[in-house]
Formats: C-alpha cells, structure tokens, sequence
C-alpha cells in the first residue's frame, strides 16, 4: 500500500529564483545580520523603558527573519536550520517553531526553475519526459522539492534538488556558522567540529544518485529481516540522475497530521515499536543508519503502518568507533569505573592534559549525560510519553548551553561522529514522545 506526500504550503508563493554566487548569498546573509541587529536594538530600547519587557519578542523577530532569509537561500542553510530545530533542549521555542517549518514546508520553486534543472540533466523537459507532470510542488524542504507525475499509468513522486546547492555547501556554512554558533551556544571547537560533519553529510545528501544506491540497500535488507509492516518506495533509475530523484508515490500522514487523527494507544505503541526496530536494526547490524530522524521523512496510516521516505542523510559508523559508543550506552557503565573512564579518553570527552578541575567537571557532565540516554535501555519496556524524563532530558541540556565551562572550553569534546548518533537518538526518542508511545527494548549489549 503506498502513501501521499502532500502538504499544504502556508499561504507560500513559489520563488522564482535562488541566489546562487557567493556574492548573491553573501549580500543575503549580510542584510539578515543588518535585521537581527536592529531587532536587537528594538529589543534593548524597549528594555530601557520596560525592564521586566522579555526576550520572547526578540526571539520571535530574530527567528522569523533568520527563517525568512534561510528559506530564500535554500541548500545547506536551511538544512542548518533543521537540524536546529531538533535541537530543541537548547533553542528558544521561537527559533524550534520556526525552524521547524524546514523539515517539509519551504517555499517552492516556480515552474520555469523546474524545467531549467529538467533540461540540464535529461535535456528534456518534465513533460517530455513524463505522460503528466504537475508544475506545482506538493512538498518543498531544504534540499529539494517533490513533484507528481504519471507514467504508463504509475502515479510517481519526482524530488529536484534546487539549483546551486551542492556547489554552496562550504561559503554557505560559512555564513551561517556565526548564526548557527550564537544559537546553539557551541564554543569554537565544538561549531568546528559540528559544521565539518555538516558538510561531510550534505556533499553525500545533495548525491541523489548515492541516495538511490542507498535507499534500496538499506530498506530490502529492512524487509530482509521482517522488522514489521514497513513501506518503502521503489525508485526508477532511468527518470532520476544526480540531482532528480524518481520513486512511487506514497500516500499517507506525517506524524503531526496523523496524531490529529487521534490513533488509538495500540497505534501508537505500534508505529512507536516500528521507529525503534528501524532504528535498532540499523545501528546494530547494518552499521549504517538513517541520521535524519525528524517527521518528515515518515508516513503512518490509520492501522499503524510506517513509510520510510528520504534516505538522503546515512551516517556510516565506524567499526572501532561503534564498540566505544555503545559501551558507554551500557546501562551498567555507571559501575564500572575503569571500563567507562578508558571509553571517555578514547572518544575525547577526556583527555590526558585535562586539569583535576577539569576532569571532575567533565567527567561528572557525561556521567549524568549517560545516566540519561540510558535510561530507556534499562528496562524492558518504557514509556516514551512519560513527560518528567523529556522535562528533566531538556532541562540537563538547557543547562549545558549556559555552562560557561563548556563555551569557552579549548578543546572539542567528543568524537566527530558522535555528532549524528546523538541527533539520531534525541530525533528517535522525541517522535516517541509525541507518539506518547510504550515500546519493548531491544538491548544491543
């Protein structure tokens, strides 16, 4: 059974063209920093009339701005902003919502664009190509946008990579690193570290070709171990190229839409299970892993089925780097001293210049970090809407970003490929909350 991709664009009009020289991007950049430093100044006058006025309006001005000129420039800067938007222990509510709308809400491309890239690649037009296709986007994110078409009566999702945005990975995350690093509060080695993994993933994300190879690996050897009522789209490689992508249509609700349906608890349980075998299976066995666990890349139905839409962002982990990683996830690491101590040196959490301040310090950060993420893996079944343990999560990482220890720390802390691990799990663990699910685990020690 296949799904439907449509959403329905906020009032959005199509946009007729990307800038996509740096100078182009640059300008759009710099007059953003001109509008988040007069909100600033708006904020401040305000404040020196009213001192109890908040830093909600502030929040709220700097986001949308940000969000308006991101959703503009499309590409690796408002894939940023999506990534941001999981990061929702630490960013202001204004910037989460907002940011939000990048996972499958962006403006859409006009008409004319679309059959530009069309050209470039298959010197044909859509309609030349397909017995019909329609010119306005059904769904339009950071990377791409998605089209219908019809071919020999198959009604098909066509996904096009919106122009310029492999060639801007690296200026674009230079602009919006300053952004990037006020709002999550990261120190300079830390955004280092964040953005080189960034870059590593989109150069392979905006490979469409790659996507396909690894779309079909990844969900046979998913129905290979009949995991349970998954679905998973078939790709036409003869109508994709590097930068069009062309699949079945799948029909169905992404999660906000089908929670509105009020599913039953069963449901519930169901699809949440589904999202954590997916996820267990790949982290285990196949050491490779979907890294981009937000609602958008899922379709559910009513009976608690569970489509599976973008394999675009695949972190591949590291033999040696997957046994320390999932050490330190052990339930029992807390007790073993020795064994726990030796795993935080080898990812760098610790290292061997580390000051006696900074060792207790850090050492007692991740310690109460593990004790956290492992608490599902502690018992049989647990309770993903259990409100407290996402109140007491988000409020251990609200209180890091404020740690003025770990802002102007010199040093990186943690592997590099720790880095889309832990957004996977954070992405995994707040669908289950949403989903208000009860779910068996599966333990990999």
């Amino acid at each position: 059974m296949l799904w439907h991709y449509e959403l329905k664009f906020e009032s959005m009009k199509s946009q007729k063209k990307i800038p996509t020289s740096k100078v182009q991007r640059a300008t759009k950049f710099v007059k953003t920093g001109v509008k988040v430093g007069r909100n600033y100044l708006k904020h401040y006058t305000k404040k020196a009339i009213n001192p109890s006025t908040s830093r909600d309006e502030l929040h709220e001005d700097n986001a949308r701005d940000i969000y308006n000129s991101l959703s503009e420039l499309k590409g690796s800067a408002l894939k940023v902003a999506q990534m941001m938007s999981m990061e929702k222990n630490v960013l202001p509510k204004a910037y989460s919502e907002r940011f939000t709308m990048a996972q499958y809400n962006a403006p859409p491309l006009s008409g004319p664009l679309v059959v530009r890239t069309f050209k470039k690649y298959f010197g044909k037009t859509p309609q030349e190509i397909f017995d019909k296709f329609n010119m306005d986007a059904v769904n339009a994110a950071s990377i791409g946008q998605v089209h219908e078409a019809f071919v020999d009566g198959k009604r098909l999702a066509v996904k096009i990579q919106y122009p310029g945005v492999a060639d801007s990975i690296e200026s674009d995350l230079k602009m919006v690193r300053p952004f990037a690093q006020r709002i999550l509060k990261l120190n300079e080695q830390d955004i280092e570290k964040y953005m080189g993994e960034v870059k590593e993933k989109l150069i392979e994300e905006t490979n469409y070709k790659l996507e396909l190879e690894r779309s079909v690996e990844i969900s046979e050897a998913i129905q290979k171990a009949e995991l349970g009522d998954f679905a998973f789209t078939k790709y036409y490689p003869e109508y994709s190229s590097e930068r069009i992508l062309t699949m079945d249509w799948m029909d169905g609700l992404h999660l906000p839409e089908f929670l509105k349906t009020n599913p039953s608890q069963e449901v519930r349980n169901k699809v949440g299970q589904l999202l954590w075998d997916f996820y267990d299976y790949q982290m285990h066995t196949l050491k490779k892993v979907h890294a981009d666990p937000h609602p958008g890349n899922f379709m559910m139905q009513e009976n608690g089925t569970l489509g599976v839409i973008d394999f675009g962002c695949i972190k591949v982990i590291p033999e040696d780097f997957y046994d320390l990683y999932f050490v330190v996830l052990q339930p029992d690491i807390i007790d073993q001293p020795e064994v726990l101590n030796k795993a935080l040196y080898a990812l760098n959490f610790l290292y061997e210049d580390d000051t006696e301040e900074e060792l207790k310090f850090f050492k007692d950060i991740f310690e109460k970090l593990i004790n956290l993420l492992c608490r599902p893996f502690r018992y049989d079944t647990f309770d993903f809407g259990n409100d407290d343990y996402f109140i007491e999560l988000y409020t251990f990482g609200e209180s890091l970003s404020k740690m003025k220890e770990l802002r102007e720390s010199k040093k990186s802390r943690g592997s590099h490929h720790s880095l889309y691990l832990n957004r996977t799990y954070f992405g995994l663990y707040s669908m289950l909350n949403e989903l208000k699910a009860n779910i068996k685990i599966t333990k990999p020690f």
